[in-house]
């Protein structure tokens, strides 16, 4: 059997939530198999970013040509790319390799407030990366930087996915979470707006959430999902993995990737989502 290979471009996350870890896990339940560019280290908990150390950018892409040269590569995500280095490294091995299923999650600022990016280095996205995303994932302070707007309402991030496809990508998933009310996501393809909604779960384990979903998102698009139906399966996906979310250490606790297991358990099979049942 010949499996979906997915790649993640991210940063590593030594407490296991996020980044790296948070994507081959996911990729690996939804019946992918996961690879990794790693771009930078961080020394992380559920309680914030305690340090980050950045891969030279001749190693980044020293990992890229291994892993696309050998196994090759049906779907790709991007995450933390601190600096202008990595992001024109990065970009020009999407293009050398030809990689169209590409999911990039503008990764700016960590859940503690510390910046994961330097500020050189989002011009740089701006410019080289975010025109070769085929699905874009912004949350609302992503997407405020980056359409130059503030968001307060659906109507504001209408405004601001328009302006942001103009920067080249060709679907934008403006992330709604931030925003009071059950987060809705708003996909927009430039034609029609599409908004995928689900119940706000009470709870502050949430570490994750930005790149579970895109990961689920890039794995359901390398399975063969047009883009609705991998926002959906996705956003299906990471509503479950925050409700069963973990209870470890002593901040804000990871999303829980084997929640299909868990949902399984509790509704029945009957109810588990079709990509859910037919991964690998």
């Amino acid at each position: 059997m010949k499996p979906v290979r997915v790649l993640t471009i991210a940063g590593s996350d030594s407490g296991g939530g996020a980044g790296i870890q948070a994507d081959l896990k996911t990729i690996t339940v939804l019946g992918g198999f996961g690879m990794s560019v790693i771009t930078a280290l961080t020394a992380q908990n559920t309680l914030g970013v305690h340090g980050i150390h950045n891969v030279p950018p001749a190693f980044v892409a020293a990992q890229f040509d291994a892993v696309a040269t050998d196994i090759g590569i049906d779907a790709a995500k991007t995450g933390m790319l601190a600096t202008s280095e990595v992001l024109r490294v990065v970009a020009g091995k999407i293009r050398q390799y030809g990689i169209e299923k590409l999911v990039v999650d503008p990764v700016m600022v960590a859940k503690d407030g510390m910046s994961l990016i330097r500020e050189e280095a989002k011009k740089t996205m701006i410019a080289e990366l975010i025109p070769l995303a085929f699905v874009l994932t912004p949350n609302i302070p992503e997407a405020e930087v980056l359409s130059g707007i503030r968001i307060a309402t659906l109507a504001d991030m209408k405004e601001a996915a328009r302006i942001i496809r103009n920067l080249g990508a060709r679907h934008v998933v403006v992330k709604g979470g931030h925003l009071a009310g059950d987060p809705a996501d708003l996909l927009y393809d430039g034609r029609e707006f599409r908004t995928f909604s689900a119940p706000r779960i009470a709870t502050a384990d949430t570490h994750g959430t930005g790149c579970t979903y895109s990961a689920a998102i890039a794995t359901c698009l390398g399975r063969g999902m047009d883009v609705p139906g991998a926002v959906a399966e996705a956003k299906r996906y990471i509503t479950e993995a925050v409700r069963y979310a973990w209870r470890v250490g002593g901040g804000r606790g990871p999303t829980n990737h084997l929640a299909p297991l868990f949902a399984l358990g509790a509704a029945g099979e009957a109810e588990w989502p079709e990509a859910w049942k037919t991964a690998g």
